[in-house]
């Protein structure tokens, strides 16, 4: 019999028990919440927000943006604000703030009001996204940490698909319904998650290091050309965050107003986006197995580079659903790659790889921020110029891809 009876999953090796399970679902609800909805929700809405004349077009990307900002702020202080109130009750607080912002975004009192609640709802996406794994993940058999892992990220992809089904039959109904319909599902996943996050009290691996400030660990041999090879990693994982961001912000506001295809063209194509999402990681892990995952961050980065770039050339109905369908399925896929990749080079030192993929992570949110701001910056002093906005992206892409191929020669 276990001696751990409160480890979830104990009991038969590597079987996920009910509670195990229950915590797994939660993941995914989190997820679901705090990236699928509270993040990529909102790309769908920009058209109909500035033709309700809710916000200018300047200002519904600003208002975009502000979740980014908000992300890289909750990424930053997910783990104090778990190290005060227990994991599961920061997580259900997080929840229930990423639920009240839906809610307070259906009255637009003002454009400061909708930005707090649009920084709100970034901040519980991002430390919900540094505690939801980390939360779980350490009470579950290793045999099964890459499905429970799977699953919970899956309901990012799920999240996307949702908005794109659900926000063009709410706004039938009009856009402050369409709000609070989106509040009343957040509220209900959050209900649904409420009793499956795990308990403080129960067993867990060994704390992760501070984002900021980590720990000293020894280094192995050749350290050097490793220590290389990860600030390298870090600055291409910040690089696809500016590539990736043009299509998070303004792929539906193309479709729906650059090429006046109308709002559910828009919404269908963000659709395809959350469907290739789901399939991202699945795709992208099973590519890294038979490749490495060297070779696979590579190819990854330049098929994003090309995506981003056909948007900016071709207004071609295959291009686009070309380039929907690539990005979509990278949006969540170049996070299993950029892991992986860090297990590559620093392969027998968990602490160092938690500690560098803190790094990258910081890496990612700061550069999807900046290039969020940048982007919304730019596409209001371009006359909302779209291809310009995607060459950059494009241009990120394309020289992350080229500092691997010239930079990263060497094996680490």
């Amino acid at each position: 019999m276990s001696t751990q009876p409160s480890t979830l999953g104990a009991g038969v090796p590597d079987a996920l028990d009910a509670r195990a399970l229950f915590a797994t679902l939660a993941g995914l609800c989190g997820s679901f919440v705090a990236i699928g909805l509270a993040r990529f929700a909102y790309t769908p809405l920009i058209p109909p927000l500035i033709q309700a004349h809710w916000f200018t077009a300047s200002q519904a990307v600003t208002l975009g943006a502000a979740n980014f900002a908000g992300y890289l702020i909750g990424a930053l202080l997910g783990r104090p604000i778990a190290h005060a109130l227990t994991n599961r009750h920061a997580l259900r607080l997080l929840m229930l703030a990423a639920t009240a912002a839906f809610f307070a975004c259906a009255f637009p009192l003002s454009v400061s009001w909708f930005f707090v609640w649009r920084l709100v709802s970034g901040v519980a996406g991002g430390a919900i996204m540094v505690l939801v794994a980390t939360s779980i993940l350490p009470h579950v058999p290793p045999a099964r940490r890459g499905f429970v892992s799977g699953m919970i990220f899956l309901g990012l992809g799920l999240g996307i698909a949702a908005s794109g089904t659900v926000i063009p039959w709410l706004l039938h109904h009009g856009l402050r319904d369409t709000w609070i319909g989106l509040g009343v599902l957040a509220l209900l996943l959050t209900a649904i998650s409420w009793y499956g996050w795990p308990r403080a009290d129960v067993p867990s691996a060994p704390p992760v290091p501070s984002m900021s400030a980590p720990p000293p660990v020894h280094r192995p041999a050749g350290a050097p050309r490793t220590v290389f090879a990860l600030r390298l990693h870090y600055a291409q994982y910040a690089a696809n965050a500016l590539g990736l961001v043009p299509a998070m912000m303004l792929l539906v506001d193309y479709v729906a107003r650059g090429l006046g295809h109308g709002a559910a063209s828009g919404a269908r194509d963000w659709v395809f986006y959350g469907v290739a999402a789901i399939a991202g990681p699945i795709v992208c892990g099973q590519g890294a197995d038979r490749i490495g995952f060297r070779a696979a961050w590579r190819v990854a980065l330049l098929l994003q580079a090309l995506a981003v770039a056909l948007l900016a050339v071709s207004s071609q109905t295959w291009a686009i659903f070309a380039a929907t369908l690539t990005l979509g399925a990278f949006t969540p896929g170049i996070v299993t790659l950029a892991l992986g990749r860090i297990h590559e080079l620093v392969p027998h030192d968990h602490l160092e790889q938690r500690a560098a993929w803190s790094r990258a992570t910081t890496a990612f949110a700061l550069f999807q921020a900046l290039g969020g701001y940048g982007y919304s910056w730019l596409f209001s002093h371009s006359q909302e110029n779209y291809a310009l906005i995607f060459a950059c992206g494009a241009a990120a892409l394309a020289l992350a891809f080229l500092a691997d191929v010239l930079l990263n020669r060497r094996p680490a």
